[in-house]
């Protein structure tokens, strides 16, 4: 079992580079299922998800390629591939389930496990499923298996409406309805910057789509696609957690390949909390001179606050000057490290999807488990600006989302160390 010995104390200066997003370049891997030939996808981080989605992928009868090195994947789709997506990977990993929509695209048919991936409350199906059965498709439930199966003319384009703008679901019926026939409208659809690269993805290939990065999307169906070479968006979320990390340590990180475009809302509240953060060629850079003050958050869907930044902005909330409410909108268990959180000193009062967080001038270094990525991340931060040492335990989770953190950390002047601690079972 691998953890991170962390010591206290450290003020983080330098640079760090921020890799293509997470989010999007799993989604753009399955996106390649939708054209016979190869795709070239590039800017895709060294993680251990692309790492899960690549196996995913050659189950299903590609041939894919990954170079650590230039953060390219290659992948090949034969005419004929399967369409079953086993659970022993899908378990691992929830971003497989979007293999679904280009399975049923493809093939007609989909066996999808349903998935697992991070503990931070249920993200159900619901408009997947229902979004698919207006196109036509028949979806039923079969021993741990979502099994689709679309009209032998295909899927049949239609009016949706999403009842809340979902990301999982719109890529579903986005990739589904690219092939479809006739015009599908998703009306309330989410407009991540993730959805937007995704939308380009698809339009080189020759995939119609209008209101890209609207709440409407507009999809006219073709008959087939190409395959094509294209640069995954940066991630603003692994940017915004080193944003925060320059203000709890305050710090100064310049922070490239950033688009401060895609978090004006977590830096309003950096800046709100004590922040000056300036624009680079490539992205911008936050520091800090004085103890943060505490900033009220509340978690929506882009562009509102993003739910992936909110256990590092509780972090950061818990050694700031004052008091102040956090209110979780999306996942209902993303509190679940509040509790490792407190064995730091920090003093954080959940009551439903509100955290009322009072801030402390010292937290105290103690052993902690990471529930999920972004938790991970924010003890991991919460540790270096506790006094002593904190062991971060867990960190796989934060395997799935960072690259090289620790080292990253190092180069800006942390303490930090991974090591390998023996299998007491």
């Amino acid at each position: 079992m691998d953890v991170f010995r962390v010591q206290g104390g450290a003020r983080l200066v330098g640079e760090v580079w921020v890799t293509g997003a997470k989010n999007s370049s799993l989604k753009l891997m399955a996106v390649a299922l939708l054209a016979t030939g190869r795709s070239v996808i590039h800017a895709v981080p060294n993680i251990l998800d692309v790492t899960i989605m690549a196996e995913l992928l050659r189950r299903l009868g590609c041939a894919v390629e990954y170079s650590a090195e230039t953060q390219t994947v290659v992948i090949d789709v034969p005419e004929q591939i399967s369409h079953r997506a086993d659970y022993d990977l899908v378990r691992r990993m929830r971003a497989s389930i979007a293999v679904l929509g280009p399975l049923v695209a493809r093939t007609g048919s989909a066996d999808v496990a349903l998935p697992g991936g991070d503990a931070i409350g249920s993200r159900g199906l619901d408009m997947h499923i229902a979004g698919l059965e207006l196109m036509g498709a028949e979806v039923t439930s079969e021993h741990g298996y979502l099994v689709v199966h679309a009209p032998e003319a295909g899927l049949s384009g239609t009016q949706l409406y999403l009842d809340f703008p979902s990301v999982g679901a719109t890529e579903t019926l986005l990739m589904a309805a690219v092939t479809a026939n006739g015009v599908t409208k998703i009306d309330n659809a989410a407009r991540e910057p993730e959805i937007i690269d995704i939308c380009l993805m698809l339009q080189d290939m020759g995939a119609q789509i209008e209101g890209v990065g609207s709440p409407l999307l507009t999809i006219t169906g073709v008959k087939s696609l190409k395959p094509v070479e294209h640069t995954t968006v940066s991630d603003r979320i692994v940017a915004g957690s080193w944003a925060v990390a320059a203000v709890m340590t305050q710090g100064d990180i310049t922070i490239h390949n950033a688009r401060m475009e895609h978090l004006s809302i977590a830096l309003e509240k950096l800046t709100a909390a004590g922040a000056k953060i300036e624009a680079t060629d490539d992205g911008f850079r936050v520091s800090m001179e004085t103890r943060p003050k505490s900033t009220d958050i509340v978690t929506l869907p882009y562009p509102g606050f993003p739910t992936d930044l909110q256990p590092q902005f509780i972090a950061l909330n818990a050694i700031a000057d004052g008091t102040c409410m956090v209110t979780e909108n999306l996942f209902e268990a993303r509190f679940r490290f509040v509790q490792e959180l407190s064995r730091l000193g920090a003093d954080v009062r959940t009551d439903g999807h509100h955290a009322l967080v009072r801030g402390k001038q010292k937290l105290s270094g103690a052993p902690v488990e990471a529930t999920d990525i972004r938790a991970g991340v924010g003890l991991v931060l919460a540790g270096l600006v506790a006094e002593g040492e904190t062991l971060v335990h867990c960190i796989d989770h934060i395997d799935r989302g960072y690259v090289k953190f620790e080292e990253q950390l190092r180069s800006l002047g942390a303490t930090i160390e991974r090591e390998t601690l023996p299998d007491l079972d």
